[in-house]
Formats: structure tokens, sequence, C-alpha cells
């Protein structure tokens, strides 16, 4: 699949995260494991190789703030920092083509208004790329044949439209290419020629025109409203004559196809009928796919080209767990091969295609290495209608002697549901999963209806479902756990992210009696309040919003969408509820969690509520997420009975506030910092 740069979608999921008490079952031997070492900062990780085979890449922290590192490829102990971060760190880079720059993008705390900077290894420069104020920048291509050179996308000239530019990343001089006349996307190839634009129709289904000779915009196909997220155009083989897809037209899973543009024959390379394509492996220079990946309960690859089966071989008798390829030279030599477990770090080889040997680099946190990490078990749970809903289970270290996925008895349980909601939780090493079952508790995350990569229908059975069908599989999900003698029945708590953090209000308003305590984080109160504050630049895919989600511009949509709102139903609530909220969140404001607080003040309905002035959608700083972890923790301990850390020095460096509520949570109020 084409290299991904873009650092905006549409929902994210956003992976959230007292006294010492006895837990059935739990075993009590077990040694608490640090919240430091499961949430702190990584030692290494998103290794990548130049495109010249001659250097290596990776994230690690500099005084606690991660930063880019480059080192030669045959010794990793030689690696300096090349970035100088002091405050939020780096999260995302990559190589630009002449294999001496460092390319990376960076938000001002978590405002996602992302800036592209250009750093040269030779003179040890760094040149903002885009240094407009209140704009975002998103990295629309780059290209082996235009090494000095990126596409980017700008919406300096209308807030809810992004043109794209060309950028010279040593000068920092720009060029209009395309201003845009309305569209959501743009497909562009190795020319850095436009070659396809995609919009939202008002049935939120998809329209894609081709760009013709002159300039001008053609139809090309339509794609409607039930194939819209599971449908578009990804890429292009190398002569550019070939159109890639992901395509459920006509069947129920995103299927891998191509398209011959100048005779129109399609053909169907790769397909599962039980998952949509999770993921695709491209050469990097002759752009042929060479392996197509499906994902259920865990990630397959079906290989397509030959010339890597004897490479795949190999690598699998390398290493347990699930392997992937993270990065690739241009002469495709050199792999870095992560593979991915779901009790232990993750770990990163470095492998020569011609000695057919894998060379162990380094895991990305060593301190997980021989600690009591528990199995992650994928289970399909049915729902009320019949969906199968993939699941992921997670029990207490010494809970489940025999291995069976099932405890000796019931224990206390968290339901962890992701955000999106068009996203999906996936098997591997969860840090909320380790955390939470260390403390005592079973942990359940659930691909809901709504949720992506299993088809259409499921998918699109969650259209207008927030609140309503979706909120039954969470119910379901909690069901099965009772039945299966998994959860204690009145131990059970709801937390999440985003969507998940929606859940999370909706579980304690709409099923108030089911659920123990609830932990939100940035999620939506008031789903009008909500769309009606979307960000400028989601705009172009309001009609999708409304297709998905509700109306909220007529009387009759918003009617339906306070049905479904939380705070409608905010006298409900009778469990404690933890509130999580960045300041500076753009896609759920702070006044989301604001209004369901003030709410609950004005019937006191107790609540804690934890505010970062420089956080935005989710905890970005290692020191917020420990902070807020740390809270969490306390907060589950005092009303599920598990295992607790004290919050000790976890505020240390952090912007923490509590609002309100900070004396409800036992060790709280003594860490904050003086005001």
């Amino acid at each position: 699949m084409k290299r991904a740069y873009h650092v905006y979608c549409l929902t994210a999921s956003i992976l959230l995260a007292g006294t010492l008490c006895a837990v059935a079952n739990a075993d009590q031997s077990a040694p608490l494991i640090a919240r430091q070492v499961l949430f702190g900062n990584p030692d290494k990780a998103s290794v990548t190789l130049s495109p010249d085979g001659a250097q290596l890449a990776f994230l690690a922290p500099v005084d606690g703030v991660l930063n880019v590192w480059v080192g030669p490829v045959g010794d990793v102990a030689a690696a300096k920092p090349v970035t100088h971060d002091k405050h939020r760190g780096v999260r995302i880079y990559f190589w630009a083509y002449t294999s001496r720059h460092i390319l990376y993008v960076q938000d001002k705390d978590g405002d996602e208004n992302w800036r592209i900077y250009s750093l040269d290894l030779r003179s040890n420069t760094t040149k903002d790329l885009t240094p407009l104020k209140g704009v975002q920048a998103r990295i629309q291509e780059v290209s082996p044949k235009f090494p000095n050179e990126l596409l980017i996308r700008l919406n300096d000239r209308n807030p809810q439209l992004h043109d794209i530019h060309r950028v010279n990343i040593e000068t920092g001089e720009k060029s209009l290419v395309l201003e845009n006349e309305g569209f959501l996307n743009f497909l562009t190839d190795d020319e850095f020629q436009v070659r396809f634009a995609m919009r939202t129709t008002p049935e939120g289904g998809t329209e894609v025109l081709q760009r013709t000779a002159d300039a001008a915009w053609k139809p090309f196909a339509q794609i409607g409203q039930e194939d819209s997220l599971t449908t578009g155009p990804a890429g292009f083989d190398k002569t550019g004559q070939t159109l890639y897809m992901l395509d459920s037209r006509g069947r129920d899973t995103a299927a891998f196809t191509t398209i011959d543009l100048k005779t129109g024959q399609q053909a169907v390379v790769a397909q599962d009928p039980r998952a949509d394509i999770s993921d695709l492996m491209l050469h990097p220079t002759e752009k042929n796919v060479e392996a197509a990946a499906f994902t259920v309960e865990r990630k397959k690859w079906k290989i397509l080209d030959p010339a890597i089966e004897a490479d795949f071989a190999y690598l699998r008798t390398v290493a347990d767990g699930d392997f992937e390829v993270g990065s690739r030279t241009l002469d495709d030599k050199h792999w870095i091969v992560v593979y991915l477990v779901d009790d232990g770090p993750v770990r990163y080889y470095h492998y020569d295609r011609a000695a057919k040997k894998a060379h162990f680099l380094f895991t990305n946190r060593q301190a997980l290495e021989g600690l009591p990490l528990a199995k992650m078990h994928p289970v399909i749970i049915k729902s009320r209608d019949g969906f199968d809903l993939v699941s992921y289970l997670t029990l207490p270290v010494g809970s489940d002697k025999d291995g069976d996925g099932r405890p000796e008895q019931p224990v206390p349980i968290v339901l962890f549901v992701h955000g999106g909601p068009w996203s999906r939780d996936n098997w591997g090493y969860h840090p909320y999963h380790q955390w939470l079952a260390n403390r005592g508790y079973a942990v359940l995350s659930v691909n809901f209806r709504g949720s992506t990569g299993l088809g259409k229908a499921f998918l699109n059975a969650g259209n207008r479902e927030w609140g309503g069908k979706m909120h039954d599989d969470l119910v379901d999900t909690v069901r099965w756990a009772v039945d299966q003698k998994i959860a204690a029945p009145q131990k059970v708590a709801i937390m999440g992210g985003s969507y998940g953090g929606y859940a999370t209000l909706v579980g304690l308003t709409f099923t108030p009696d089911l659920f123990a305590c609830g932990v939100d984080i940035v999620g939506p109160s008031n789903l009008v309040t909500f769309m009606n504050a979307i960000p400028a630049y989601w705009q172009p895919v309001v009609d999708l919003f409304v297709a998905r989600i509700g109306d909220h511009r007529t009387e009759e949509g918003q009617k339906f969408l306070l049905e479904r709102s939380p705070l409608t139903h905010v006298a409900n609530i009778k469990r404690p509820l933890l509130i999580g909220q960045g300041a500076n969140d753009p896609r759920v404001k702070q006044a989301e969690s604001d209004q369901i607080v003030k709410a609950m003040q004005e019937k006191d309905i107790p609540v804690t509520y934890v505010l970062f002035p420089d956080e935005g959608h989710g905890f970005a700083r290692p020191e917020n997420n420990l902070a807020f972890n740390a809270v969490a923790e306390a907060f589950l301990a005092a009303h599920l009975g598990g295992r607790s850390e004290p919050v000790g020095d976890d505020f240390k460096g952090s912007s923490v506030t509590v609002p309100t509520g900070a004396a409800q949570v036992t060790g709280v109020q003594e860490a904050l910092p003086a005001q």
C-alpha cells in the first residue's frame, strides 16, 4: 500500500488508559508491574532504514522526551539523537529519498495543526516547511523520482479544504499544484501528478473523479454509502496505468482489485469472505503488490508474488509471534522485520535478503522481558441478532491455571471499548490489557458493529446505532462474560476513549445498573454539540457523518441525536464516573466533558474530572498518560477491588489538573502539585 504519511484521520482509536485489595484467583504473588514500565517512553520504536541502506533511524527518549536517533546500520550503539524536542516529543517521522534528510510532523499541545519539518543530517539544521499558524499540513506524496521534494496539502486558503503544494525540503520553497474545489482527498503518483480526487456525496457515499490531460475532472466511479468506508483507490503500479483498489462492491468484504486505466478491465487479485484487506505489501520501486493481509482473529498474509515466498518461510522461523516488514531499502536487499506477541515486547530484526539471515536489533521495552505478562485470547461472541463479535480476552496471571481462557472463578472485569468507531481491536501486546490484568481484572475488548475490517454488512449495521445496537453489542459481551463465569456480575467496569468514551457515558446512563463504574476519555456527551463543533477540515465529510451518526442540521435529526446523547440522560447515573479530557482537543471539544460534569454537579452526582491543558484528543505526553492512569488505577481499585500501585510520583512533570472530584479518589488530592 502507499507509504502512509497522512497524519489525519476521521476518527482515531485512542487507547486510554490507592489501596491494595485482594482479588479472587489473581496471583497475589505476582509483582505489581510499575505503570512507568507499561506507559513510559519505549526504549526504542518506529525503526526504519534509510533508502540507501546505510543508516538506521528510530525513536528513543532524550531526557524523557521522544526524539529521532540515527546511526550506521551495523552499529546501533553509535546512534545519536538528531532532533531535540524538549516537550511533546516526535512521534511521526520518515526518511526522505535523499537518505540524508529526516522529515517529521508535530502539532502544538494536541491541536492537530500539524507542521512539517525537514532535518538535514549533514548540516544538522532543521527547517519548518509549513510555518503557518493555525494551519494543518498533511503529507500527500513522496517519490524517489523527486528526492528533494514532496507534495503536501495545506488548508491556509480555506480552513475546510486542503490545497496541494510542491515543496523543496532543503529550501522550503513551495508552489501551488492544485486548488481544492471541494474534495475530501486526492490520489497522486510517483510523477507528482494529481490523478484522482474523491468527494462525499449527499447520501454519504463517495464520488471518484479522474483528472484529464487538460486538467479537467471527469466521473470515474460512484461508490454508494454502503461501500464508502470499504472501497477506494489505493495506488498505482510502476507504469501508472494500473489502478489498485480496495473494493467491496458486489461482495461483503473489501478485496484487492486492479483496473487497467486504458482498457477498463478489472480483476480481483485477493479476497477473503470473512475479512477486508487489512494491509498490502508493495515492492519499493517495482510497485507490484507482493502480499495481502486479512485480519479476523489474527493477521494472516497471503503471498501474491513468489519472489518473497522464501523470505516469508525463513522469517516464520526466526521468532515467535506475527511478523511485519516495517521498512525496506530502495534496492530491497534489506528489511526491518517486526515481531509482535501478546505477552512481551516488540522485537526488531535487520534482515539481509541475500544471506537469508535476520539479525536481532533490540526490543522496544527491555523492562518487559521476564515479567509475568498475560496471554490474550481471541474469542468470537454472538450478538443477540446473530453477528460474530470478534473479541479479545486477557485474564489475570494465576486465575486460569489450565490455560483454557476461563478463570477458575469469576473475577472483576473491565470492558475496554475502542475508539473510532470506524476502527477495530486487534490481537497483540496491549499495555492496557497487561496493566489491568496485572491489577487483578479480566479485560475484554470487542469489535462491536460499526467496527472496520470485518465486512461492510457488519460495518453498516452500526449506521445510526450510536447508543443503540452498538451498545447492545457491548451489553451482550458483558452478559456472555458473566454467563461464561469469567466476570463477577457486580464487578464490571467500562472504559474507553473517543467513541469508547462516549460508550462509557452511554453505559452509565442507558444501562445504569450494568456497570460498577466507568472511565471516559475524550468522549462526546451530546451528539448535537459534538457534530456542530467538528473541525472545519471535517466539513468535506459531514454528509458521511450524517449518514452514519445522524443529522444535526434538522429538527428531527437533532431530536434523534439528543435521545442518543448521554447528557440527556445524566439523571440516570448512579455509579462512579471518571472523566479525562485534553483542553486542546479539536475533535471532541473540552465543552463535551465540561457540560456533563456541570450537569452531574447540578444534580449532586459525584464525578472526578481530570483535565490536561497541553493535550488534545488523547494523552500524548507520557507524563500525562502516567498521571491519568494513576488516577484511573486508584479509581478502579476503589470500585472493583483490584490491586493498586500508589499514585506516588506519577504526577511529576505532568500538567494534570483535577477541576472537581480529586478527593473522591485515594491519593489524588495529596499528589497534586500545590497551586
